[in-house]
């Protein structure tokens, strides 16, 4: 009994250890870790900003009214086309009309006080002459009464004639001197009469050159109850109904808004402080409208405001894309959806963003060997604009021979002087920053300003590119590390500026299997384009 218990008890063991030995073999091919790959591809990728804005007309008049009054007719409504001088409302002119016709009375009313004031200098005049006729007639009658005088003096003195004779030429004498005083105070009185005279037409002259400029101010006012359009294009605002009041006290009421050209549109877009520095006049973009969202529209950037705009801490720029219209879809205010083109590359590798993000749980607690037969180095295309091949720059600006044999010049010392330079990397900036100098001193202003953007691509491009490991899968064996070094992204696909990757090879971009929980797709740091879709 008892060795019967004993081969009971053995058989049991051996049965258990062999379930035991079972599952734990199935089980580890049940939770072994597989991987999902993807192939490193070649081809094009594009890198944008997305932004949102407004679509206004390029030109927009807003009409007002510089008189306060009553809207009499309105000859224009919305979507109504208007040229230049067309009228399009008028302000009730009564009261206009009526102060024109007042201050023109008191245009003729001065124009009679310069009539008054001449008849009153002729006047003065007339007796100016006669006092001066009375005066030489006085002065005629004082040298013949004192002629008389001297001839009765001598008599008397020899005793011809009597005292009495002698008083009498006397005064003779004395009363032809009043006379003559008399005659040149009427004289004096003349003249002064003449200038006041003067004087009152100067006053009258003022005063109707002052009724005048009021004439001309209600004449004008009464010109203004008529609201012309100040420029040809479509009315797209009507701010006013006939009959109602407007006041133009403070400022001018705006009556309508004209739209000086719909054919020719612009996207206000606000683009963030973060992506700004990307942005630069003349560079694509595309847009689409919640009103035709299959039509994608084509536009330029034109210009880049630098006024802030700041709403709830977050700054922005406002972005001007010109767009043609020709088939008048797109309608003021309508909202854009709008991408900018920021960068493009044709004809290089490219991996999905996942496989930057992919780390296996592995990596955290072994050391993990990175495959590293090739050096990670720069890309070519972060050589500076001073450095490269200059066929590129000349043919991009479009040089003079003579400038073109300059440019080449500077190139060849740059060159010379960088290569003097050992490598120091703060004597390299100079030298580059003094040849660009150099540069742009040959440009006209429109070359200067391609050779700005240029080099502020270039500028951008040698920026320090990030080191990054992608893990390529080996059979029966862990995956292997291979950094790399990116370029731009589209948000899906990233470019592959170095590192040992070839096309066409996998990469892992995630773990499958049971115990995936063990394996973490983490997001790569400061890999810009990731997690988002622009």
């Amino acid at each position: 009994m008892k060795r019967k218990s004993l081969y009971w008890i053995l058989g049991s063991l051996l049965i258990a250890g062999t379930a035991a030995g079972y599952t734990y073999f199935y089980r580890g091919q049940s939770n072994a870790v597989q991987y999902r790959t993807a192939r490193v591809e070649r081809g094009s990728l594009s890198s944008q900003v997305a932004a949102n804005g407004t679509v206004n007309p390029v030109i927009t008049v807003l009409v007002g009214s510089q008189v306060s009054g009553t809207i009499q007719n309105l000859y224009a409504d919305y979507n109504s086309p208007v040229k230049k001088g067309q009228l399009i409302a008028q302000i009730d002119p009564a009261t206009f009309q009526a102060q024109v016709s007042q201050t023109a009375a008191k245009v003729q009313n001065a124009s009679a006080s310069i009539l008054n004031a001449e008849a009153d200098i002729g006047t003065a005049r007339a007796n100016l002459d006669v006092s001066k006729a009375n005066v030489v007639k006085a002065k005629v009658a004082v040298a013949d009464t004192r002629r008389n005088l001297d001839r009765n003096m001598e008599l008397f003195s020899k005793n011809l004639i009597a005292a009495s004779d002698k008083d009498a030429a006397q005064t003779a004498h004395d009363s032809a001197l009043a006379q003559l005083q008399a005659a040149q105070a009427q004289q004096g009185a003349a003249e002064s009469q003449i200038e006041s005279s003067k004087a009152g037409l100067a006053s009258a002259r003022a005063a109707l050159k002052q009724v005048e400029a009021e004439l001309e101010i209600t004449q004008l006012n009464l010109n203004h109850t008529r609201i012309t359009a100040p420029v040809n294009g479509t009315v797209i605002s009507r701010n006013v109904d006939v009959g109602q009041t407007v006041a133009a006290s403070l400022q001018a009421p705006t009556l309508f808004t004209i739209a000086q050209d719909l054919t020719d549109m612009q996207v206000e877009a606000n683009v963030s402080e973060a992506d700004i520095g990307r942005i630069s006049e003349g560079q694509e973009t595309t847009f689409s409208v919640d009103a035709y969202p299959q039509n994608i529209f084509r536009g330029r950037i034109t210009e880049i405001r630098n006024a802030p705009i700041t709403v709830q801490n977050v700054v922005s720029y406002i972005v001007v894309i010109r767009v043609k219209n020709p088939e008048m879809k797109l309608r003021p205010g309508m909202t854009a959806n709008a991408s900018i083109l920021v960068a493009q590359r044709d004809e290089i590798l490219k991996i999905p963003n996942a496989a930057l993000r992919f780390r296996p749980e592995f990596a955290k607690r072994e050391n993990v060997t990175v495959q590293k037969n090739s050096a990670v180095t720069p890309s070519p295309r972060t050589t500076s604009p001073a450095t490269r091949n200059p066929e590129r720059l000349l043919t991009e600006l479009n040089l003079t021979p003579d400038q073109r044999e300059a440019v080449s010049r500077i190139f060849k010392e740059t060159r010379t002087q960088i290569e003097a330079a050992g490598g120091d990397q703060e004597k390299i900036r100079k030298i580059r920053q003094e040849s660009r100098s150099q540069i742009r001193a040959l440009l006209t202003e429109e070359q200067q300003k391609k050779y700005d953007q240029t080099a502020r691509r270039a500028e951008e491009r040698q920026a320090p590119v990030p080191i990054y490991k992608v893990w390529v899968p080996i059979p029966q064996q862990q995956p292997v590390a291979i950094e790399i070094t990116t370029g731009i992204s589209d948000g899906v696909f990233t470019e592959v500026l170095s590192g040992d990757l070839k096309e066409g090879q996998e990469i892992i971009v995630a773990a499958v299997g049971s115990n995936t929980n063990n394996t973490k797709n983490s997001p790569s740091p400061g890999l810009p384009g990731l997690g988002r879709r622009r």
